[in-house]
């Protein structure tokens, strides 16, 4: 198990803030992680999905939104959850010399892409989505990814063909707009948790993480961010 350390950040609305930094090796790039609207940075898919990450190469820095430190249930507003990603990155920035690439869980990654959108965080050179949520479930629609097209990084999306917040099909149809911007990794049978039917893939969820980060690996190489592929 790759080793995990607590630091602390200023994240711009309620003072100090805590991280968690999960340490590749021989780093080639960190993510900077943002959790899902309804469990924090400690949650196991977070820390699944550090140790899968980490061992593909790719240092992880964990941080909470305002409203998970705060114990409350209501996610905050657009404004302050933009600026507690730019924070976030920032921070990330200060303490390596690897390349930054940003995202998250569903809500955590779409409230990156906003700040990125904005122009907030030119300090990460690429956009990860664990489950990009483009609709509320079971409601198709595209309107949350008219933000994407004010992107400039590259963007790669991790989707699971069963995500009832994201139709496969509507996914497929933003990448294809966003062009040679956006790269996109469909699971099979995966849904926004990234479970999948074990019995029809042969893969665990663990086994999902590890393709994810893989796939990553891949997506930083394609994108002229990294040389090497780290040993796993």
């Amino acid at each position: 198990m790759m080793r995990t350390e607590t630091i602390e950040f200023e994240d711009g609305s309620s003072g100090t803030a805590e991280a968690l930094i999960t340490n590749a090796d021989s780093p080639i790039a960190m993510f900077v992680l943002a959790h899902g609207a309804g469990a924090g940075m400690r949650h196991k898919f977070m820390e699944d999905a550090a140790q899968a990450f980490a061992r593909h190469g790719i240092s992880v820095f964990r941080y909470e939104f305002p409203y998970m430190r705060a114990g409350r249930s209501r996610t905050d507003a657009p404004a302050v959850a933009e600026a507690t990603v730019r924070r976030a990155v920032e921070a990330a920035a200060r303490i390596t010399a690897v390349p930054i690439i940003a995202g998250g869980k569903s809500f955590g990654g779409r409230m990156t892409s906003h700040a990125a959108a904005s122009g907030s965080i030119p300090q990460a050179r690429m956009l990860v989505f664990l489950g990009f949520p483009l609709h509320p479930p079971n409601k198709p629609s595209t309107t949350r990814a008219d933000h994407l097209d004010r992107v400039q990084q590259p963007m790669l999306f991790h989707q699971g063909t069963r995500d009832t917040l994201a139709d496969i099909t509507l996914i497929r149809e933003v990448t294809d707009r966003l062009g040679e911007r956006a790269q996109l990794h469909v699971i099979e049978t995966a849904d926004h948790s990234f479970h999948v039917l074990k019995k029809q893939t042969g893969m665990s969820d663990a086994d999902v993480l590890e393709v994810v980060a893989e796939r990553t690996v891949i997506a930083l190489l394609r994108c002229g961010l990294s040389s090497h592929v780290p040993s796993s």
